[in-house]
This record gives C-alpha cells, sequence and structure tokens, in this order.
C-alpha cells in the first residue's frame, strides 16, 4: 500500500489519536459494551472506526453488536465531515453529517473534556431471516456521554442549590462536595450537555448485513440483492413479501434493472468516455503476461497498446475490442446482437446510473454495478475502497503506478 499513501489515496483524512484521547475512547468502547483496546496510538475516521483497532481485535466491525445494532464514537470535533471508510450502511456518512450538522456547537464543547457514545438504533434488536432487512425504516441516532457527564451536570446544580439555601454557604462538607465536583468534571454549569435524539429516514441503501445486500425500493417494485449465495438461497424461499430477490450474479439482476429504469447502457455514448477507456485498457492488462514494456507506458502509450493488442490471440483480442467490433457490425446491419459479440461481464461493466436518478440514488446504483461487473479502477476506488484495496494487493507493479495514476487525475 506504500504506492496509495505516497498518493494519499490509502485512508489519508484519518484522525490520529494518542494520550488522553486514548482514555476517552476506551470509556466509549467500555460504555457501549466492547472491550478496550491495548493501543497507546491509532486513528480513526467520520464515526469513530479505526483501521489498526480493527486489526487488533481482528474484526473489522467491532463496533457493531450484531448486524442490528451499529454504532459510532466521536472523541473530536475534527470528526466532521471526514469519510467513513468501513460503513455499515451507505448511508452512515449521510447521518454522521446530520449529526453534526444539529450538534457541532455542542459537539465542540462536550469533546474539551468528554466523548460521545452513537447508538444507530433501527428499531430491530436483531436479524433472524434475510428478509428482515426489509423493517428498516427510520434510524433512530441517540448519544450517551462517557462519565455520565449529563448526570454529574445535574448533581452538581443540585449541590449549588443546596450551597445557596439558607446558611449551607458556611458548610465545609458542601465546599468539598462541589470542589472535588468540580476539579473532577470541571464547572459544569453553564455548558449545554444536552444531546437529543435524532432521526434519519432510509430509502433505498446498501448494508454489510448479511454479508452485503442492497435494498432497491424507491423505484418501480422493491429488489433486493444478495451478494452472499447462501442467504440468497434462504431469502428466496419466502413467500410473505412481495419483492423481487436476486444474486448479485445473476444476468437477468442487469435486465430487471433495465427494464425498472434504474440503469442505462448507450454504446454509441459510452465508447466516447473515459469510463470506456479505463475498462478497455483494465481488459488488455487481464491478457498482458510477459512483457517487454511495463504496463504503465502500454496502456498509456498509444503505438504500444497497438502492438500488444495485436500480440494476444485472436479471441482475447476480440474480448478487449468487442464494444468496438460490435458498433462497426451495426453500420452493416441490424442483425447482430450485443450478447453475440460483447462479453457479457464487459457489457455489463459499461452500464451506468439511468440518468433520471437523483445524486444519492446514483451513488447507490453506481456501487452496485461496480460490483457486478468490477471492471473500471477508477469507480472502484470510489465505491467501495475495501474490495478495491483487496484487488489492489494483486496487481502487477506497473499496473498499480497506471491505476494510481487514473485516481489522481480525477480527484
Amino acid at each position: 500500500m506504500n504506492k496509495l499513501k505516497q498518493a494519499n489515496l490509502y485512508r489519508s483524512e484519518l484522525i490520529s489519536v494518542s494520550g488522553k484521547l486514548v482514555e476517552r475512547y476506551n470509556m466509549c468502547l467500555k460504555t457501549l459494551g466492547f472491550t478496550e483496546t491495548k493501543l497507546t496510538s491509532f486513528s480513526i475516521d467520520g464515526v469513530g472506526w479505526s483501521p489498526e483497532v480493527a486489526e487488533e481485535k481482528q474484526d473489522t466491525q467491532y463496533l457493531n453488536h450484531g448486524d442490528a445494532n451499529p454504532h459510532g464514537i466521536i472523541i473530536s470535533p475534527l470528526q466532521k465531515g471526514k469519510p467513513v471508510y468501513l460503513p455499515f450502511h451507505s448511508f452512515d456518512r449521510e447521518m454522521m453529517q446530520h449529526v453534526f450538522r444539529t450538534h457541532g456547537q455542542k459537539i465542540n464543547d462536550i469533546t474539551r473534556d468528554s466523548a460521545i457514545c452513537i447508538d444507530f438504533d433501527q428499531d430491530i434488536d436483531v436479524f433472524y431471516e434475510p428478509l428482515d432487512i426489509l423493517k428498516y425504516d427510520d434510524v433512530s441516532i441517540s448519544f450517551r456521554l462517557i462519565d455520565n457527564l449529563g448526570e454529574k451536570q445535574k448533581e452538581q446544580l443540585r449541590l449549588i442549590d443546596k450551597f445557596n439555601n439558607e446558611h449551607n454557604f458556611i458548610d465545609e462538607t458542601i465546599h468539598k462536595e462541589l470542589l472535588d465536583s468540580a476539579n473532577t468534571y470541571g464547572d459544569l454549569r453553564d455548558r449545554d450537555l444536552s444531546l437529543h435524539s435524532l432521526h434519519y429516514t432510509t430509502g433505498s441503501f446498501f448494508t454489510r448485513a448479511f454479508n452485503g445486500v442492497y435494498l432497491l425500493r424507491d423505484f418501480i417494485k422493491t429488489i433486493v440483492v444478495f451478494e452472499d449465495k447462501e442467504v440468497y438461497r434462504e431469502a428466496i424461499k419466502d413467500a410473505i413479501h412481495d419483492v423481487l430477490i436476486y444474486h448479485i450474479n445473476q444476468p437477468e439482476l442487469v435486465d430487471k434493472l433495465k427494464d425498472h429504469i434504474i440503469i442505462e447502457c448507450n454504446l454509441e455514448s459510452v465508447i466516447k468516455t473515459p469510463n470506456y477507456d479505463r475498462i478497455k485498457k483494465y481488459e488488455l492488462n487481464q491478457f498482458l503476461k510477459e512483457t517487454q514494456h511495463p504496463i504503465r507506458d502500454i496502456l498509456t502509450d498509444k503505438v504500444l497498446f497497438k502492438s500488444y493488442l495485436n500480440k494476444i490471440d485472436i479471441n482475447a483480442r476480440k474480448q478487449v475490442m468487442g464494444v468496438e467490433l460490435y458498433l462497426e457490425k451495426l453500420e452493416r446491419s441490424n442483425a447482430f446482437k450485443v450478447e453475440d459479440i460483447v462479453e457479457q461481464s464487459l457489457y455489463f461493466a459499461l452500464h451506468q446510473p439511468h440518468s433520471s436518478l437523483s445524486t444519492e440514488h446514483r451513488d447507490l446504483i453506481h456501487k452496485l454495478l461496480i460490483n457486478i461487473a468490477p471492471k473500471d479502477v477508477l469507480f472502484l476506488y470510489w465505491y467501495d475502497k475495501e474490495q478495491f484495496y483487496k484487488s489492489y494487493n494483486a496487481w502487477n507493479d506497473s499496473f498499480k503506478d497506471w491505476v494510481i495514476e487514473r485516481i489522481s487525475n480525477n480527484i
């Protein structure tokens, strides 16, 4: 990952945590019912998730009590606007933006000497069946402070009232109680520590529950897409819910998404886009084994690209250039079918969210499409960083250089 780190493309916006902040983070973990970290320094993202703590615990979802009960931690106002690097839901970053928009000033005050535990409650204690995912509606976002600081404030105010009552101002016991409270928790009299609960209404989204599920319910008919084959097999046994159920690798899914005006593909337009150029070069790279030139140069230089395109076998060449072959044949006759000439996964990779979709829906469908056919390295980085990092480790070093250039040039 060193090349990605040097290009500021690997978790570059994490916040460093050390010293007192580690203590507060551990207090949050305990408050939420998790075990403390033994690390003395680490980094966190916008929702308080840490890659180092996840590695220590060997659990990427260590802030969850099962699939139905995710949590977050705020120990610094610097978390405002930061990425959520491993979101459990596709809407996690929007929820955190909602939190900071509403409670930003209070968060600035509270995190001076305390920290905030977040409960994301869908009013679902536990999932039993895959289609329990349909129960998602409103998410209630509630907050707890470490040390029960809100209660300590009430106690401090009661002591002040007691001190001001009659002749209690000369009572040394009350003096000591007030000083002990102030020394431990600071002067809490004029601080607003109340964080009222918030609500976030879900529409269509992706969740990591059940090993990955897309719920598309803002369209003609609700569509549920499962990434896990076993979970999918369990889901299709359901005879109660009136929804369409697919596994992500079913070719019929793409047809249904087109029928429901969720995605589209106009090859004559797509072929002129940078997306097509990246996908075509990704395809060629798959067939390059032993080369006399660096992969980066082959994919960047037009002459070298054509040279190596002519060196691979005819079937591989047809796969790389399938779209252009199809469009050439189509000019002569409309009898040709795209599925007979363009390799299926390449064709799927060229689909786009329908132009009528909102920005929110477009991002979700981009994520779905890149998981159906992960051939556009830029979109894979944008919409599924976890999968991008896994794929990146297996790539040729020179191909990594080409990929990093593509991403850096589009930031």
